[in-house]
């Protein structure tokens, strides 16, 4: 079973999965991080017709009356095959001399974006793309009603660099049972700045760049994307709601629609604009189940993988950004996209 191990210093989470183990030779340094590509789409567990590849399925969308875990889904949700936390079992948390651990109780989930094996998501349909914001939801939704639960990131790793060990679309869910340090950092430092500007931060960012644009990349009536003031990465893009609220499911129908317009464009203009970028999204959320929500407000996060942190920045945790978003920005905005 996982184990969760606490930092002593940095009071951050560990996850030690050996269900999730390789040998070193898997850790040899490859020359080119090139796409992970399954040629052989009868071996790729997420293609249609595979369906016994993979954990049964624990939510489908597909035709009424259509048995489970077989062909003919559109959208497919199931257990990750190698879960860096599982469902069963009791948290059993201790002390180990002057250190923390529990159990590594979570869930861990594979959402299979498409049926088709070489479609990205910036390249499905925004009928498709809505499909997966309601898996989404759904999944996110049925997991809160887990009290163990305190934390769920919904994710997606698109190419190798960017973590995707298989090329099928995919994105995925873990829900952790505490609250990940970088979270707390978030909501102690929105928590300041209300308390400075009785405001919301990320609703002064909103406002801010939606007045001067230098920064912002897309936008329409509830959403800007913009490249954040001290990104850290090259063309980190945030997409975030202008209606405050503090978790993506308690998005309108119209938000739903307007946030796939939104991500699709973002996601095509930087396909177009630094040439299908390694990248990984999150949808940062408040935590659930704690209490803790104050003026959280959710947004996207999208970082194309284009730079490795290397001495500096692993020691020091300040980043090294080649790009300054306004000029990031300005090639974005000058992409022209047909959504």
């Amino acid at each position: 079973m996982s184990e969760l191990r606490k930092d002593l210093i940095t009071r951050e989470w560990v996850i030690m999965s050996p269900e999730r183990a390789r040998r070193p030779s898997d850790f040899h340094h490859e020359r080119a991080a090139q796409a992970v590509v399954t040629k052989n789409h009868s071996i790729c567990p997420f293609c249609p017709g595979n369906e016994s590849m993979t954990p049964p399925e624990i939510i489908a969308y597909r035709k009424k009356g259509d048995k489970a875990n077989s062909s003919g889904w559109w959208v497919r949700v199931m257990p990750n095959r190698f879960p860096a936390l599982m469902v069963e079992g009791k948290l059993n948390r201790s002390e180990s001399a002057i250190y923390d651990r529990m159990d590594g109780i979570g869930a861990h989930e594979v959402i299979v974006e498409t049926p088709d094996h070489g479609t990205p998501l910036s390249r499905l349909p925004e009928a498709q793309m809505k499909e997966i914001l309601w898996a989404y939801r759904e999944r996110y939704t049925d997991l809160c009603k887990d009290s163990r639960f305190k934390y769920i990131l919904i994710f997606k790793n698109h190419g190798k660099v960017a973590g995707a060990s298989i090329e099928h679309s995919h994105s995925q869910l873990i829900a952790t049972p505490m609250i990940p340090q970088q979270v707390w950092i978030k909501i102690k430092g929105i928590e300041q700045y209300y308390e400075y500007r009785d405001n919301c931060a990320y609703c002064d960012i909103v406002r801010v760049e939606s007045d001067g644009k230098e920064r912002t990349v897309a936008e329409n009536e509830s959403f800007i994307a913009i490249e954040p003031y001290a990104s850290r990465h090259p063309f980190e893009t945030w997409i975030i709601p202008k209606r405050h609220s503090h978790s993506f499911i308690d998005m309108k129908d119209q938000e739903i629609d307007e946030l796939v317009a939104t991500l699709k464009m973002v996601l095509l203009k930087l396909e177009l604009c630094i040439n299908d970028p390694p990248y990984n999204y999150t949808i940062i959320n408040a935590p659930i189940n704690s209490g803790v929500i104050g003026q959280f407000h959710w947004h996207l996060e999208i970082i194309p993988r284009l730079t490795i942190a290397a001495g500096f920045e692993l020691g020091t945790g300040i980043y090294i950004n080649p790009v300054p978003p306004e000029e990031s920005a300005k090639y974005l905005r000058n992409i022209k996209t047909i959504v």
